[in-house]
């Protein structure tokens, strides 16, 4: 299995290792395989068995066909998903018949399930990844004897996921870039209650997407890049995207009696992470009627699958909103999506991308009909719809099943969009507790935190605040390495 970037195939091919420390490919592409593997009925049956045994053993399986045993032995892969995917680990399920499952699957009603991604130690779905991809890194440099800074940007959840999932790990530093003001009080004190001396937080003066477009300049100077071996944890990091395709199946095994179903999955997205994964899980074989993507009141992407138009926002026209981790107008991966739309033509990719700096948009409305074919839907939802939507599931589910704004989105979504005997797999962001203010204000009670993080509002916070500029970032890395 080797890999390419979206906007140079003819580059030079890399193997897993390599793009695992990259993050971004020279050419400012990002790496995806070449192509997918796929999956045969037969092999679909031998996946869902796994996962009855465990969810280690359903990732090891899938993380098999997209590393070569040159770059991680099958032994020591196995010992990784092992180490990683624990219910000492993910011990935070609200349910407790659900506490030795890693992703368990909750019935809302008799076509609307919940699959519970955010049972990790920063009770969001961004641990399924970082968990693993912690793991992966420390085990690669180790390997080389190399070490690594990671350069990240996060709307609320990645930062404090990626740096749980670093915090004391050898030859790793963390500068984690955040939207001053925007968080959450939760989210913001998980982050900065940390005072790890590999972790840095760096507050920026700005929304999310100057935040991620400083990642994106840092990484594409190569000569710093390189002197200060920079990686990434975003999702432009292809080991983010290809550990969150495992639940995808898990989630359809949990929904299904057998593989001749199909289910849709209905996810909340700002960044087109999550989703992109679901899109590869589709195109490898995963019986996956539709992928219901839901936005909040940035819908860049909403528009695009219903228009043809990518027309991302500036900062001054993002909305601050009650899903932040939503807060996002520059979907990252994307571009992922895109090169399979243009039937995997980089040199297309790269003009529209290009364009896209200079025109600020580019459409594709003349694709429509190819668009159709992967299976997209999308909608939006508002503050009041959330408000709405999850009061409505705490009665109708009497008090045992409270979701965050950000699931909320999807759930409003995903029943407006239902079809007739439709199974649809909601996709879980985070825990309620995040959210704590938006929750009172819908069902009038504070949401109950587990005693493991009572009181995490007052811990002592860490964190520098800092201009929207490159170059401060750079000087910030420089003194710190």
């Amino acid at each position: 299995m080797k890999y390419i970037s979206t906007r140079g195939q003819n580059s030079q091919k890399l193997s897993f290792n390599q793009i695992l420390l990259a993050g971004l490919a020279p050419d400012g592409g990002l790496y995806l395989p070449e192509t997918y593997p796929q999956i045969s009925a037969d092999e679909l049956q031998v996946l869902r068995e796994a996962s009855q045994k465990s969810y280690a053993e359903l990732a090891f399986l899938l993380l098999q066909k997209f590393i070569d045993s040159d770059d991680i032995s099958a032994q020591d892969l196995r010992k990784i998903v092992e180490k990683t995917y624990t219910p000492q680990i993910y011990k935070y399920s609200r349910l407790p018949e659900n506490a030795v499952q890693i992703t368990p699957l909750t019935k809302i009603n008799e076509n609307l399930y919940l699959q519970e991604l955010s049972n990790g130690p920063t009770l969001a779905f961004k641990d399924m990844a970082m968990q693993l991809l912690g793991n992966l890194f420390e085990f690669v440099l180790q390997k080389y004897n190399r070490q690594l800074n990671i350069l990240g940007a996060t709307s609320g959840d990645t930062g404090s996921a990626a740096e749980y999932a670093m915090k004391g790990k050898k030859n790793i530093r963390v500068f984690m870039l955040s939207p001053h003001g925007k968080m959450s009080d939760f989210q913001r004190a998980q982050m900065y209650s940390l005072n790890d001396e590999n972790i840095f937080n760096l507050a920026v003066k700005g929304m999310f997407d100057d935040a991620q477009d400083i990642v994106k300049a840092v990484s594409g100077d190569a000569e710093f890049k390189a002197k200060y071996a920079i990686g990434a944890v975003n999702s432009i990091n292809w080991a983010r995207v290809l550990a969150q395709i495992v639940y995808y199946f898990q989630g359809y095994f949990l929904a299904t009696a057998n593989n001749n179903q199909k289910i849709s999955f209905a996810v909340p997205t700002g960044n087109f992470g999550n989703i992109c994964a679901g899109h590869i899980a589709k195109q490898m074989g995963l019986p996956i009627e539709r992928l219901i993507l839901a936005t909040n009141e940035n819908d860049v992407l909403d528009e695009f699958f219903k228009s043809g138009i990518y027309r991302p926002r500036k900062s001054a026209e993002t909305f601050v909103t009650s899903s932040p981790s939503m807060d996002i107008s520059k979907a990252s991966n994307f571009e992922r999506f895109i090169y399979d739309v243009l039937e995997k033509n980089s040199a297309e990719v790269k003009k529209y991308f290009e364009n896209l700096v200079e025109n600020q948009q580019f459409s594709l409305q003349d694709k429509l009909t190819d668009l159709a074919k992967f299976g997209f839907i999308s909608g939006k939802s508002s503050h009041q719809d959330r408000l709405q939507t999850i009061k409505k599931i705490y009665q109708q589910t009497q008090g045992k099943i409270l979701i965050d704004t950000h699931t909320a989105d999807a759930v409003k979504v995903a029943t407006d969009l239902q079809n007739a005997d439709e199974k649809i797999v909601v996709l879980e962001t985070a825990q309620a507790v995040k959210f704590e203010k938006t929750i009172i204000e819908a069902i009038g009670e504070k949401p109950i935190r587990h005693s493991d993080f009572a009181n995490i509002e007052n811990l002592p916070q860490h964190f520098e605040v800092v201009e929207n500029n490159v170059a401060d970032v750079k000087k910030i890395i420089e003194k710190n390495c």
